[in-house]
């Protein structure tokens, strides 16, 4: 059977609209006609209101009695996914015509993979913090905007969210900080750089791959522990925290009215932290995590800092209005990571937490230093499913 989507009548849901839904966390079911195999990797997330059921396409198309029969009755919608939006509208009009409600998700896994939701996390007379964050994989950028000067913090592959931005709020972009060299995505960085001229910041530390051993061949300007940026009225603070990477650190913007808002990268996350073996060193560098955690970090904070990390586990982590932030007093009441403990025990609950290596990470790394270039096809397929840089629960 041949389907096109200028055949259906199905009503759409965007993923912007998607992403509300599951912000909300009303009851929401999501019917997934993918194969298993992509279902397993790159599966829609949300709060425990959300429900979802996989059951392929082609089950639709070989038995379509059988294939309903398997929906539960007590639905009062589906959403209605797949890879590119094609099948899915075949599915929700065939849902429709029985007596169901569906509704198809546009561009399916496609549109929902490289949606980006932008929002601000404080807005006031000296300017602006903004999250520009991906949630299917539960990325997070920032942007410092003060007095017509921009700074990024940890951008994305898609860099056009972040051009739209800066210029639409009328400024320029003075300085791209990457918290680290990233290996669960590939960075927009270096094409920002590339394309505006504003100087591209990593730690030297992280400007070689940890398993090849090779020097970065990108343009970056290298980072100190202490170094300062100006931003408008906002001063941006280095602090080197090596353990997740050699070269991570955090970034300590303190706003005129007395904020603190320290962007950690995959140095913390609000429940957990960056694992530190994705250079191929989890037992030489959990040590040196343990000492950035427990030493080093507490110096620099307060209980009312904010902490917004890169990364975030499940929508669970909100705040309740998409932002994914919250005090350092909270995050340590609520991040069982950051209990008190011994080198000895630390040691132990790191190694026995890892979770599986993913070998994308090597190559994106390549990827984010210039050792190897990745077309748009090769770039999504390195960076398909959630990100895995915090340790496991």
């Amino acid at each position: 059977m041949t389907f096109t989507p200028e055949q259906s009548t199905v009503t759409e849901i965007s993923p912007r609209d998607l992403y509300a839904r599951l912000l909300s966390a009303q009851p929401l079911f999501i019917l997934d006609v993918r194969n298993e195999e992509e279902f397993k990797r790159m599966p829609v997330e949300g709060h425990a209101t959300l429900r979802t059921l996989n059951l392929p396409y082609f089950d639709f198309i070989e038995d379509e009695e059988a294939a309903l029969a398997r929906l539960p009755k007590d639905v009062e919608e589906f959403i209605v996914i797949c890879a590119k939006g094609g099948a899915s509208q075949y599915v929700a009009e065939v849902l429709n015509n029985h007596g169901y409600r569906a509704v198809s998700l546009s561009e399916g896994m496609i549109g929902w993979g490289n949606y980006y939701d932008v929002r601000d996390v404080v807005k006031a007379d000296w300017g602006r913090i903004v999250q520009i964050a991906r949630p299917a994989r539960g990325d997070l950028s920032f942007a410092v905007i003060s007095d017509g000067q921009a700074a990024l913090v940890d951008p994305l592959r898609h860099i056009q969210v972040y051009r739209e931005l800066i210029e639409n709020a009328g400024a320029r972009l003075t300085a791209i900080l990457d918290t680290h060299v990233h290996a669960d995505h590939i960075s927009g960085g270096p094409a920002l750089s590339k394309e505006t001229g504003a100087p591209y910041y990593i730690h030297p530390y992280d400007a070689i791959h940890p398993i090849d051993m090779l020097p970065a061949v990108i343009a970056y300007e290298p980072l100190r522990d202490g170094q300062t940026f100006q931003i408008g009225q906002v001063r941006i603070t280095t602090i080197w925290y090596p353990g997740h990477t050699l070269g991570q650190v955090n970034f300590l913007a303190e706003t005129p009215d007395g904020g603190r808002y320290l962007f950690t990268g995959d140095g913390i996350f609000l429940r957990s932290f960056g694992r530190p073996d994705l250079g191929g060193k989890g037992e030489a560098w959990t040590p040196i995590l343990y000492r950035s955690m427990f030493e080093w970090l507490p110096r620099h904070l307060t209980d009312d800092t904010v902490i917004l990390p890169a990364h975030f586990s499940t929508l669970d982590e909100d705040a309740g209005n998409g932002i994914f932030a919250a005090p350092f007093a909270q995050v340590r009441a609520q991040n069982d990571s950051l209990q008190p403990r011994s080198l000895e025990e630390f040691t132990s609950y790191v190694l026995s937490h890892l979770p599986v290596f993913p070998p994308e990470y090597v190559e994106i790394k390549r990827v984010n230093i210039g050792l190897v270039e990745a077309c748009e096809g090769k770039a999504s397929e390195l960076e398909l499913g959630k990100n895995i840089c915090a340790l496991a629960g």
